[in-house]
């Protein structure tokens, strides 16, 4: 159980608000990019993909939480959700940036930034002592949409990345693609559970997961 002394209260404050600040930067200029005239989706990684790679990166700091109970949110869900991420950007994206050009990149990024804005400035606000009710609205329902356009998105590029590499690294990208179903159910049911306890009635818990 995380303690809630002032010092990691403040902590965990800073890191969201950082946190959202940069997501936020990630969705801005995603969107900008793609309804540029003069550039388009094919243009995403070239003008956010750096940014987005440390951004996301940074995000192992919340491993570290987790492990050391700074936050309750289960080490299992945060390590997947981390990893599978951490794949997209150092695995797939960044030694392969010409698959990056179909519009699942783009996608994908639209889908985790939005995600991420709200989900740290819901953990935020909770952690002062607000909860706007418009943040929690959106942190336990967008998911219905925002978690199956990213997981799809993430699995395209996974495949298509796939098509360009030889045995047995062919393979292994086969072999995530499948542990990508129970994966994405375990997530997927994770947010079920927390919507229910929050939106049915009982107190959400404040952690940064």
């Amino acid at each position: 159980m995380a303690s809630s002394s002032p010092l990691r209260t403040g902590y965990l404050v800073l890191y969201n608000a950082v946190s959202m600040a940069a997501w936020a930067v990630v969705l801005y200029r995603t969107i900008a990019t793609c309804l540029d005239a003069d550039a388009g989706f094919q243009y995403t990684y070239f003008e956010v993909g750096d940014w987005t790679r440390y951004t996301q990166t940074a995000a192992c700091l919340e491993i570290l939480h987790s492990l050391l109970g700074i936050v309750r949110a289960p080490v299992s869900t945060t390590l997947m959700q981390v990893a599978s991420r951490l794949l997209l950007v150092w695995g797939i994206a960044y030694p392969f940036p010409f698959v990056t050009q179909a519009p699942f990149y783009a996608s994908m990024l639209v889908a985790w930034s939005v995600t991420e804005v709200i989900r740290y400035s819901y953990f935020a606000t909770s952690l002062i002592g607000l909860q706007p009710s418009i943040l929690t609205f959106l942190r336990y329902n967008t998911f219905f949409i925002l978690y199956p356009l990213g997981i799809f998105s993430e699995c395209s590029l996974i495949f298509i990345t796939s098509k360009f590499l030889p045995p047995p690294e062919q393979y292994i990208l086969y072999a995530i693609l499948a542990v990508y179903v129970p994966g994405s159910y375990t997530l997927y049911t994770y947010m079920m559970k927390q919507r229910s306890k929050v939106m049915g009635g009982g107190k959400s818990t404040k952690k940064t997961q």
